[in-house]
């Protein structure tokens, strides 16, 4: 092992070969975010796609002594087909131009992001449960999810007139905490929507980003939620123009007492469902880059030369510090 492999262990970098390992598995995925009326779609055999026309040379009519023979990208991503969801639907309507939420009801929906010290973050949090608490209209909805053993506990709980009239519970295996928190939502405002005279929502979550991904119409792999949401919201915006909707940041950390609740209720379950078979997008692109990192990690522990141009580095409690990675890579 020469000295710049275990100064790049040092600093979290992976050696190249196995970088563009990684990126090339990543790679393998991408065929799932293209619209399936495109032409790779009539090469690859996958129960997810529909094709009008398949190619006489396509994968689905060959033999499995001919699959097996063949070597090749289109191969290895049609391999990742039998273990992946297609959550991705570029021609939906609601990404029209013209046809979007943001084109039609761009005053109906607004993110709080206070930005103060904790204190004033949770007054404000109470100041608007008080102020709405009287409203027999106004729903709010809180929710938390947390991931143990890549198994996912969602919990949301909708509010009216100071009340808990709502809890839903959810468990997911081999997904990312963002399709389950967008899943939340989805299931949070269909609750809210269903009660009669309803005009506004309050969506109270530690995770923004997450949120604005409802909104976000350029491509990305949480459409399949994002969709049904914005379906939703649109007909719920429709029915009044003064119907709205408001996103509220409240970090764990806040402690804030509504929030607890459901952050403590989603960490102390454990949960042992049946897992699927396949697994989201997202996830299986997790999954491919934590394959390539346990690798690495096995090679350099059984390494000959570790250890001999540094001493094992060790952390505040003496244990052998394993190589890190950088988020995203070099």
């Amino acid at each position: 092992m020469s000295l710049v492999e275990d100064i790049k262990m040092i600093v979290g970098l992976i050696p190249i070969k196995l970088h563009l390992q990684k990126l090339t598995d990543r790679s393998q995925l991408y065929t799932f975010l293209l619209s399936h009326n495109y032409l790779i779609w009539t090469f690859i055999d996958s129960s997810s796609s529909s094709p009008i026309y398949q190619h006489l040379v396509s994968l689905k009519s060959l033999t499995d002594c001919q699959k097996a023979s063949i070597k090749g990208h289109l191969v290895d991503s049609n391999n990742k087909s039998h273990r992946i969801f297609s959550f991705f639907s570029p021609l939906h309507p609601e990404l029209f131009p013209g046809s979007r939420i943001i084109d039609n009801f761009s005053d109906c929906f607004s993110f709080n992001l206070n930005n103060k010290e904790k204190n004033g973050q949770i007054q404000l949090l109470n100041n608007m449960v008080i102020e709405l608490s009287l409203s027999l209209s106004t729903a709010i909805i809180v929710m938390d999810a947390s991931i143990k053993n890549d198994i996912v506990t969602s919990i949301l709980h909708v509010h009216l007139t100071n009340h808990l009239v709502t809890k839903t519970l959810h468990h997911v295996a081999s997904v990312m905490s963002t399709e389950a928190g967008l899943f939340m939502i989805r299931c949070g405002i269909n609750q809210a929507c269903i009660k009669e005279n309803m005009s506004k929502i309050i969506v109270v979550t530690d995770s923004i980003h997450m949120a604005k991904k409802i909104f976000d119409t350029s491509s990305h792999s949480y459409q399949s939620h994002a969709m049904a949401i914005l379906s939703e919201l649109c007909c719920f915006f429709a029915v009044n123009q003064s119907n709205s909707i408001e996103f509220w940041k409240c970090f764990s950390h806040l402690n804030w007492n509504l929030h607890k609740t459901v952050n403590r209720d989603s960490k102390s379950l454990n949960p042992s469902p049946m897992y699927s078979s396949k697994m989201s997008w997202n996830y299986c692109r997790k999954s491919d880059c934590n394959d390539i990192i346990n690798h690495w990690k096995m090679t350099f522990q059984v390494s000959d030369g570790r250890g001999r141009q540094f001493l094992d580095l060790v952390d505040d409690n003496l244990n052998i510090i394993k190589p890190s990675y950088t988020k995203e890579g070099p």
